[in-house]
């Protein structure tokens, strides 16, 4: 989750939200990084799962993830649930609960919806503190600028 936290800060460079995400596979090497970049490519989706998930698919050159586990710094929203499902990642471990868009958990779990032809594990407030305060910290200093 550091990892994570760490790429979360390359959001700010470009005034992004600050979530970052790293993609491990169960042997526990690194595969991906990634982090918000909705403001510097103009693009809804480029949250930092899906540029996550774009990059190991990438470089693995293939778009099924299994064996993989995602550490990310802010719940899912339902977009990147989804895409971590249709990815088949095989776990999702996240920072801080998203109380408004949370898909993961708060106010849905697409993640584990039995409906769906692939379920991941899910573990939620890992490193919630500083993942909630480096968020909380970022959008007080918006509400200042405006």
């Amino acid at each position: 989750m550091r990892l994570a936290l760490d790429e979360a800060r390359l959001a700010l460079d470009h005034d992004d939200v600050p979530v970052g995400a790293v993609l491990f596979n169960q042997e526990g090497q690194l595969l991906a990084r990634g982090h918000n970049r909705r403001e510097v490519d103009d693009d809804p989706t480029a949250h930092a799962e899906v540029d996550v998930l774009r990059r190991a698919a990438s470089a693995r050159n293939r778009w099924r993830l299994e064996g993989t586990i995602l550490y990310v710094t802010l719940e899912p929203c339902v977009m990147c649930a989804g895409a971590l499902v249709n990815a088949r990642v095989d776990e999702v471990v996240f920072g801080a609960w998203d109380l408004r868009f949370g898909a993961a958990g708060t106010i849905m779990n697409l993640c584990q919806d039995d409906r769906l032809n692939h379920r991941l594990e899910v573990r939620g407030g890992v490193l919630e503190a500083p993942c909630r305060e480096f968020l909380q910290e970022f959008f007080r200093a918006r509400r200042k600028r405006t």
